[in-house]
């Protein structure tokens, strides 16, 4: 990614930053990072919309009096390219963990592959993940999972107006898939392959767009907390600050 050129932020007021996750960091290390970049100075900053650790991509972080809107880009339509591996499954559907079951796909053809991407184009309900950032009783789902709990978990309404198969290389399968907020591609992934009586994990997630927001005008995390912490002034001025 090419260097980007940085203009003139306040943050205080409200910044909109464009973030491009790396792979094992969570969202919230991002959001860490970045606010500590801040200090001494105390300032609001939030995401909106959540990658797994094992995701890249878009992130967008909201700065000061804008992380009242983080719910309004939040909602916003996402876009993600993705790699499934056909011919076994992970509890956690993704490479989080060990694969826990393994199926024939010699059988499995291209055409019955993009035939079936067609079941997952409208409206659908969808379970999340157990391995999964969802709150039950106030705990994660992830946290309940690793414990080795079960829990009953309820289905949810979810869009998906794009899916298109890539690229075939078996066991490999590229995607694209445009969604709507709530959207878990692990459980999409999950879902195709059980639809072809086999089963399937997601090995590799980007997300490329939010809304009007695209990957590739992001900047790299420690790009920009390198500049911030390399300018000069970093000033209080009334109730909001701006960098110079």
């Amino acid at each position: 990614m090419s260097e980007k050129t940085f203009p003139q932020f306040n943050f205080a007021e409200g910044e909109l930053l464009l973030i491009n996750k790396p792979y094992r960091w969570t969202s919230f290390d991002v959001v860490g990072k970045i606010r500590n970049s801040f200090k001494p100075l105390k300032l609001k900053v939030g995401h909106a919309g959540t990658l797994d650790p094992l995701a890249t991509g878009l992130l967008i972080i909201c700065t000061g009096k804008l992380t009242k809107k983080i719910d309004e880009f939040q909602a916003q339509e996402k876009e993600y390219t993705g790699t499934m591996i056909l011919g076994a499954t992970t509890p956690s559907y993704d490479l989080e963990t060990e694969v826990d079951e393994t199926f024939d796909i010699s059988a499995i053809t291209e055409l019955a592959i993009k035939e079936n991407r067609k079941n997952f184009i409208g409206d659908l309900e969808q379970y999340p993940p157990a391995h999964s950032a969802v709150k039950v009783d106030g705990e994660r789902l992830y946290l309940k999972a690793r414990r080795g709990e079960t829990v009953e978990l309820k289905a949810r309404k979810v869009s998906i107006t794009e899916f298109e198969i890539t690229r075939i290389e078996l066991p490999e399968i590229d995607f694209r898939v445009v969604c709507s907020k709530g959207t878990y591609i692990r459980s999409l992934v999950y879902d195709f392959g059980k639809r072809l009586n086999n089963g399937a994990y997601l090995s590799g997630l980007r997300r490329t767009r939010s809304g009007e927001f695209h990957v590739n005008n992001a900047y790299e995390v420690m790009e920009f907390v390198n500049h911030v912490k390399s300018l000069k002034e970093l000033k209080p001025s009334d109730d909001s600050f701006t960098i110079l």
